[in-house]
């Protein structure tokens, strides 16, 4: 479990952080390695969870997409400096029950 919720964190730095440094270079005129930069680390995102032990690509994707949301809430926190509020909060809350019913819940 543990190994599978480290490649969901990876998976989702690698897809912010890419994107993030796409946006700079697109959207803030930064030089154009940062977009290069953020390409190759979007590349690296498509790879990772490939990496997970689960059968499914779906549920994989779809458990992705909850841990994604939680980080991308914390990126724009602790990088964008915007303040969650406490529907942010709830809502990816909200997604973490989600991702645990879709990876762990008993299936027969």
């Amino acid at each position: 479990m543990a190994a599978a919720v480290l490649l969901f964190i990876v998976a989702g730095l690698a897809e912010i952080g890419g994107g993030y440094l796409v946006w700079l270079w697109l959207r803030e005129s930064r030089p154009l390695w940062y977009g290069l930069v953020g390409s190759v680390i979007l590349i690296a995102y498509g790879i990772i969870p490939t990496l997970q032990k689960f059968p499914s690509f779906g549920r994989v994707y779809a458990a992705y997409g909850g841990v994604f949301i939680v980080l991308a809430v914390l990126w724009g926190w602790l990088v964008d400096r915007k303040t969650p509020d406490l529907y942010d909060w709830i809502g990816a809350g909200i997604c973490v029950i989600g991702v645990s019913v879709i990876l762990w819940a008993p299936r027969h």
